[in-house]
This record gives C-alpha cells, structure tokens and sequence, in this order.
C-alpha cells in the first residue's frame, strides 16, 4: 500500500488515497519517516537490520553452500542470531520453539 501512495501521491494526494484505502494517513508519514531515519524504527526493527547484514554477510562467505537458515542454525551458540526464550536462554539445539508446551513439564 505504501509504494501504491507513493506512486499516485502527486496525482490524488496521500489523505485522498488513504480514505480509499484501508491505512491511516498518519501511518503512510510515520512509515516514510522511518524509512527516512532509521533512528526512529523500533530497536527490534534496528536490531534485526543489523543481524541481517551479519547473516548475509556469513551467507556469502559460505558461497551459499548453505541455506539461511542453516546459516542462522550453525551461529546458534555464541551468537546473538536468534531468538531466545521468554527466559532469556537459548532454546536447546535441535528444538521447535513453536513445539513448547505440554511436554516441557516431563524432560
């Protein structure tokens, strides 16, 4: 929706589109200014830009011998690419986050 806006913005006006479409005209501004300062993207947002370049930057050097996933997998101990538990630890090697539940009381 976003790059629709842009596209027409000079043609129709951005509150124009935006009551056609279902987005606030404040949200089109907010997504701008971020898109023009990355300071004021959230410090998730910030945080996962950088571990992209780091992830794509291993991607490369491993010729994409391996998927990014699997690139992620291999930097899981000792690396901060990828999410942890609600705990702060990392989840064990092998193991489904989103498998957590009932069984986590019998291991």
């Amino acid at each position: 929706m976003i790059a629709f806006i842009d596209d027409h913005r000079e043609a129709y006006g951005v509150e124009p589109i935006c009551k056609v479409l279902p987005i606030a005209p404040s949200t089109y501004h907010a997504h701008i200014a971020q898109r023009i300062d990355a300071s004021k993207r959230s410090a998730r947002a910030q945080r996962d830009a950088e571990l992209k370049i780091e992830v794509q930057r291993v991607f490369r050097r491993l010729r994409r011998a391996e998927g990014l996933a699997a690139v992620a997998a291999r930097r899981l101990h000792g690396c901060p690419l990828h999410r942890r538990a609600a705990d702060g630890e990392p989840w064990p090697a092998g193991r489904d986050p989103r498998q957590a539940g009932a069984d986590d009381d019998q291991r």
